[in-house]
């Protein structure tokens, strides 16, 4: 057993951080930079979204040093407020699937200064200019927001999305930021959908809690047709600080953003560590795994 281990380990990937030119994107910036590349007229092209303060613009270019800023893009059937596009997935054939971070007034408990976040999918059959609304696929059950919390922005919610799509193109995983009043209910969280229901999102995101799989429950009542309450999905890492309880310092990863890495041939997340209520961070953290779906018990282990 113990040699099984050593060679479990001397395979482990090393990485260390080089000194590299700054990499300015065009426009302003407050998410994830999501980015896909498109056949256009017979030339490949790279296209990108930017948010800032709730307002999704395109880049196109080339490559990544040509990138232009197009202008905002249209959102058909706009549910209101602020949205970030952090994540776009493309099928197979051309139409591009968007998971977004949409932030509402904390209106439930009377703070229209704070916000309550959750997440929804939208569609683009026109390379990323207009996008259709599919609606909101996870947020947070009632009752657990944080009405009386010292934090800055969000005062419970999830939100901060990063979706990949597995291997076998069944399975599209969000790894999600969870806010909600309870400590144990904080940090990245885990989703998943099935590829075949892209479409008709609504309803059909499962949430990774205690080692199983969750389905949302519907809400059966005549005024709230199409609603669902999800489950709090269990933190890949807990936080040790928590948000919420009145002290200005926190301890929590949050903002997940995952990519394939081809040269350490596994899936790596970038995680931002906050280390109080305002979101100033202690460092930006790196975890990996060679499996998609079989990382859920296995990313917490980052490092710094």
């Amino acid at each position: 057993m113990l040699a099984a281990v050593v060679a479990q380990q001397e395979r482990l990937p090393s990485a260390r951080l080089v000194e590299a030119p700054r990499l300015a994107m065009p426009g302003a910036i407050d998410s994830n930079v999501p980015m896909t590349w498109d056949l256009v007229d017979g030339t490949w092209r790279l296209f990108a979204l930017t948010s800032w303060g709730g307002v999704p613009a395109l880049l196109s270019g080339t490559g990544l040093t040509q990138m232009r800023d197009v202008g905002p893009v249209t959102i058909v059937q706009h549910p209101g407020h602020g949205i970030w596009i952090d994540s776009i997935i493309p099928d197979d054939k051309g139409v591009w699937y968007g998971y977004y971070h949409h932030e509402t007034p904390a209106y439930a408990c009377g703070r229209s200064d704070r916000f309550i976040p959750r997440i929804g999918a939208l569609r683009s059959t026109d390379r990323g200019y207009t996008w259709e609304d599919l609606g909101v696929i996870f947020e947070a059950a009632p009752g657990t927001d944080a009405c009386a919390s010292t934090n800055g922005f969000v005062i419970g919610g999830v939100g901060d999305v990063s979706a990949m799509l597995s291997p076998d193109r069944r399975d599209l995983f969000l790894f999600i930021s969870q806010y909600l009043k309870a400590p144990s209910d904080q940090g990245v969280v885990v989703g998943r959908l099935a590829w075949a229901d892209r479409d008709a999102p609504r309803g059909r995101v499962l949430i990774w809690r205690d080692g199983a799989w969750l389905p949302p429950r519907p809400v059966v009542d005549a005024e709230s047709a199409d609603t669902w309450v999800y489950p709090s999905g269990t933190p890949l890492s807990p936080v040790t600080k928590p948000w919420h309880d009145g002290h200005v310092t926190a301890d929590a990863f949050w903002g997940p953003s995952v990519h394939w890495n081809r040269y350490l041939e596994r899936y790596v997340m970038l995680l931002n560590r906050a280390r109080n209520e305002h979101f100033n961070n202690e460092g930006i953290y790196v975890s990996g795994h060679p499996e998609l779906c079989g990382g859920v018990t296995l990313w917490p282990s980052s490092s710094p």
